[in-house]
């Protein structure tokens, strides 16, 4: 259990693989992963990599300014098909194309995805809602 986000800062930029390793699977209140977001902004994607991070801090970072972030969310097994909808409307090409490959993606972001502006994204889409 990471019992701060001071120390899951420390195990996140630790050179020790088993540290490191512990910030990637041990959980944390959801009290703590907010005080990340708010307080380390450079780490926002280290809380996205967590395993067991909740979906309500998903949430919060399917809207984060940074492209990286939201990508890292859009990569997410555990997404609802709600997120992905909100995410597949992302500026960013990348973040919707990984929408579209995404398996808890449904059949009606699909559809919209097969009409995107990005031929990428569209083939994707297609060729989901097809197989």
């Amino acid at each position: 259990m990471i019992h701060s986000a001071r120390e899951f800062v420390g195990l996140r930029n630790s050179a020790d693989p088993r540290r490191h390793r512990k910030a990637v699977s041990d959980e944390a209140s959801e009290e703590i992963w907010i005080e990340v977001i708010e307080d380390y902004p450079e780490d926002r994607i280290g809380v996205v990599q967590n395993k067991t991070v909740p979906l309500s801090i998903l949430e919060i970072l399917v809207a984060d300014p940074d492209p990286r972030v939201r990508f890292m969310v859009a990569m997410k097994r555990k997404l609802t098909p709600k997120l992905l909808d909100l995410l597949s409307r992302d500026l960013d090409e990348s973040i919707r194309l990984q929408v579209a490959r995404h398996r808890n993606t449904s059949s009606e972001t699909l559809e919209r995805l097969a009409r995107d502006s990005w031929d990428e994204v569209r083939g994707e889409a297609e060729r989901r809602l097809s197989g």
